[in-house]
Order: structure tokens, then C-alpha cells, then sequence
């Protein structure tokens, strides 16, 4: 594949920067570099890393910093390469079988149905192809994913080989609930989203919920960062980090006076998504978050 059908292989490290400046995502130098590499390279990318690290973000973040447009193909157990590569409209087929005055065939453009997998590799223009979750789908259809992401092209019986004029910038994420083979990952640069640190949780809280003030988005990522130290069945990610954000931001009346324990508690549930670590935080747990929180202000103070 050249580079330059990418069209991307003349980004920059500024240019990933912008694309990410401009669509509020926080990003490492390392995942800058990456991306950058993916990018130039014409290479698929693998993001692996906890739920609601920023994985599917990222894709969404690259397509609306460049101007691409989004292809998304949500992977889960029993996927087919139907559902992920075309289906024939068979309604439409068997009405032109029945109108047909010859033997016209009906295995033909008219009655193909292109699912995300196609129109990645048929589409025009600049497109990020989104592969979400890889590891629900079965090993069958990482088999079917190789001949995409070495040649960017597949072979569909009744039309021969398709391979794309412009191939897609291709992000496959993974939450590492099983192992990925070695052949996909030989395919792909690799790229692993760490849980945020305190400092960038709450760079990333003041860019999506600029409406909560700066100590109030303090006490809440201290909190958060405390809550991770438990032995919660389900941590939560930076995702649920900002969704908590927003639920605090939308019942205050603005200002930046500390969180109280009532509207951390009627919350919770934006942050927490298991009964159990809900029912986890007592009177104790509040009372170490709170101490948490009120370290976190004083320093942002």
C-alpha cells in the first residue's frame, strides 16, 4: 500500500495536536506519537486498555479533528462476516427475479447491502474505520479481519476482489477480555491507554464540563481516584469520571463551594454501575473521599 493513498502521510505532530486541540481530548506525548505513526504510516492501530479509558473516543476524536468520516463497526459475540461485510437484499432480489423477463442476474450492485466493514474499503475520501471491541467477537472473525488489515482489501464471491482506492484509517479497540492473535496484532501498531492520572482526569473534566468550577472538578477527580483504590467489581473509567461531572454540574446553581455529601451520594450513580460498590461507600468511605476531596481543593486553590 503507498503511504500516500493514505492521505494522511504528510501529518504532523501539530496537526494530531490540533485535530485532538479541537475536539477537547487530552492526550500523552505517547499516544500523540502513535497516532501520529498510525497515521503516516498507513497502519491499523490497536488501542487496548480499560473500559472507558478513551479507546472509542479516540476514533471519534480523529474523525472530527480531520474531517473524516466515521465507519463503526461494533463487534460482539456470534458476529458474522455478513453483518460486518455486505448482505444481499433478498427481498429486492426475489421481486426482480419475479419482474425478470430474462436471466439478468441478481448477485450484482442493485442489490448489495454494504455493511461497515465495505464501505470502509469502497467509500471516497477520508474515513477512520472504528472496530470496537474486538475481543467479543469470535477468533473466526479475526480471521476474516487479516486480509482487511494487511491489504486493505476482501474478496466477496459474486463481485471478486475489492480493495480500497483510499484506505481508511483503521482503530481496533480491545478491552483484553481475551487474548488477540499474533497475526492481527503483527498487522497493527499498538497503543495502550492507561488509566488517567489525577493531573489529566481533571484536565480532561475542565475541557468537557467547563460549566463546573476548577476546585469543585478537583474534589470530584480526587474522589474519583480514591474510589478507584477500593475493591470495586467495576472501577470507573474517565468516561464515567465526565458523566458524573456533568450530573454535579447540571444540580448546582454554578459557584464553586464544596461538594456535600448528599449530592455526592444522590450521584453516585452516574460513577458506580454495580449495586454492590454503591452500596460499598458507607459513612466511612465518604468520609475518607471527602478528606480526599478537600486536599485536592486546597492545592487547587
Amino acid at each position: 500500500m503507498s503511504d500516500a493513498a493514505t492521505g494522511f502521510s504528510d501529518v504532523t505532530t501539530a496537526d494530531v495536536r490540533a485535530a485532538f486541540e479541537s475536539e477537547n481530548y487530552v492526550a500523552d506525548d505517547d499516544i500523540v506519537t502513535t497516532v501520529e505513526l498510525a497515521l503516516r504510516l498507513g497502519k491499523p492501530l490497536l488501542v487496548e486498555g480499560e473500559p472507558g479509558a478513551g479507546k472509542t473516543e479516540l476514533a471519534k476524536v480523529l474523525a472530527g479533528g480531520f474531517d473524516a468520516e466515521l465507519l463503526r463497526l461494533q463487534c460482539y459475540e456470534g458476529l458474522t462476516a455478513e453483518s460486518a461485510l455486505y448482505e444481499w437484499n433478498y427481498t429486492k432480489q426475489l421481486l426482480s427475479m419475479q419482474s425478470a423477463e430474462g436471466g439478468e442476474s441478481v448477485f450484482d450492485e442493485e442489490h448489495l447491502l454494504e455493511r461497515p466493514l465495505l464501505s470502509a474499503l469502497r467509500g471516497e475520501g477520508r474515513r477512520v474505520l472504528l472496530i470496537d471491541e474486538v475481543d467479543r467477537a469470535d477468533e473466526e472473525f479475526e480471521a476474516l479481519l487479516l486480509e482487511v488489515l494487511s491489504d486493505f482489501q476482501v474478496s466477496v464471491p459474486e463481485l471478486g476482489t475489492v480493495r480500497a482506492r483510499t484506505p481508511p484509517v483503521v482503530i481496533i479497540t480491545s478491552n483484553r477480555t481475551r487474548g488477540l492473535s499474533d497475526a492481527l496484532k503483527r498487522r497493527c501498531l499498538f497503543l495502550h491507554v492507561a488509566p488517567p492520572t489525577f493531573e489529566k482526569e481533571r484536565a480532561i473534566v475542565e475541557r468537557k464540563v467547563p460549566e463546573l468550577g476548577r476546585t469543585v472538578a478537583a474534589e470530584l477527580c480526587a474522589m474519583t481516584g480514591r474510589l478507584r483504590e477500593e475493591p470495586l467489581l467495576k472501577p470507573p473509567g474517565a468516561a464515567e469520571t465526565i458523566d458524573w461531572a456533568r450530573a454535579v454540574a447540571a444540580l448546582r446553581d454554578g459557584g464553586d463551594s464544596a461538594l456535600d455529601d448528599e449530592t455526592v451520594e444522590r450521584t453516585l450513580g452516574c460513577l458506580l454501575k454495580e449495586v454492590e460498590d454503591i452500596e460499598r461507600v458507607d459513612q466511612e468511605l465518604l468520609v475518607s473521599l471527602r478528606e480526599a476531596a478537600e486536599r485536592a481543593r486546597t492545592e487547587a486553590d
